[in-house]
């Protein structure tokens, strides 16, 4: 995944000291099904999102992470939750370490016809709980989700 100009800026001054930084994430809902994208960083099976910029609005970042993945507009329809500690905790293979704190937005997509950008998403697909319990994926959108039939 791309690392933004301010990240990189940060980097700069401290090296791969730990950063907390805001995230947004988006959960597509169809019925009792949710919409997952395989990373292509990691391979595994997660949600769409991505980081805040410094002075953006939480809603326009989640709407413009949503076009840079899967090339549609979307609208959000309201909060989830707001999802953080040591499940958001990560080491990238370069030794910079990362947590984030998320804010989940149910949303809906304005069409069904995706154009995945392919560094970022490898493929997607909609998956019940059940069925997302079987894939590799990042265990902390299993509360996102539980709390999105809520």
């Amino acid at each position: 995944m791309p690392v933004s100009e301010y990240v990189r800026s940060l980097r700069e001054r401290i090296g791969a000291s730990y950063l907390l930084l805001p995230g947004v994430t988006a959960v597509f809902r169809d019925d009792d099904r949710f919409l997952l994208a395989r990373q292509g960083d990691s391979g595994r099976w997660s949600l769409i999102g991505g980081g805040i910029e410094p002075g953006e609005d939480p809603r326009a970042a989640l709407v413009r992470e949503v076009r840079e993945e899967l090339g549609v507009g979307s609208d959000v329809i309201r909060i989830i939750g707001a999802y953080g500690g040591a499940a958001l905790e990560n080491v990238y293979p370069n030794g910079d370490r990362v947590g984030y704190v998320t804010v989940a937005y149910l949303c809906s997509l304005r069409t069904s016809s995706l154009t995945l950008d392919e560094d970022e998403v490898l493929e997607t697909r909609w998956a019940t709980l059940a069925e997302i319990a079987e894939l590799d994926h990042h265990e902390w959108i299993d509360q996102v989700l539980t709390d999105a039939t809520r």
